[in-house]
């Protein structure tokens, strides 16, 4: 399990004053008001930067960082990711796991029998989720819903796929969509 999880990443300098603006990587935005410290990852060290300030606007945080005062020191962090530590992580709801857990686990159908690898968790709506399996038959992706998604032990290293519920929803690699003619 990672220690440091990713919740943005810098996309420009905010101002003059060395405000950074982040491109956001989780769904609770007030989060940003509230962190006293963030990690970037320097030579393969998390490295602790104390945030003085931090708020969010139009799906978008932004964060006054100790020792970044001008616009050239907010402009060279452009592109950096931005990691909290688990312990202070936002709280999951039953039946939720962060995205970095998830990615790697073993995907099997409700009679054991391997399907694939769960490669990339892709958040495109509200709606849901969508899981990117890599299988022998090449990529397969997937609406992250309950009817297909039985079982998700991210301890034991697996994710459980509904077999007869598959065919109806999985997308694969080589199958052209059908046309609306």
């Amino acid at each position: 399990m990672q220690e440091y999880l990713q919740i943005g990443e810098i996309v420009k300098p905010q101002g003059i004053r060395g405000e950074v603006k982040l491109r956001a990587m989780t769904r609770d935005m007030g989060r940003f008001a509230r962190l006293e410290t963030v990690y970037f990852l320097e030579n393969g060290q998390y490295v602790p930067r104390r945030v003085l300030r931090g708020r969010s606007y139009d799906g978008f945080a932004f964060l006054q960082l100790e020792g970044v005062t001008d616009r050239n020191q907010a402009e060279a962090l452009r592109g950096r990711a931005v990691y909290v530590d688990r312990a202070h992580a936002v709280e999951l709801g039953e039946d939720e796991n962060f995205i970095c857990d998830l990615e790697g686990l073993t995907a099997v159908d409700t009679q054991g029998r391997h399907i694939g690898t769960l490669r990339e968790v892709m958040t495109p709506n509200a709606v849901c989720d969508v899981y990117v399996f890599d299988t022998e038959r090449g990529e397969m992706m997937i609406p992250a819903l309950r009817r297909v998604v039985r079982e998700v032990d991210v301890a034991g290293g697996k994710i459980v796929l509904d077999e007869a519920v598959l065919p109806e929803v999985a997308v694969w690699q080589d199958e052209p969509a059908e046309r609306d003619e």
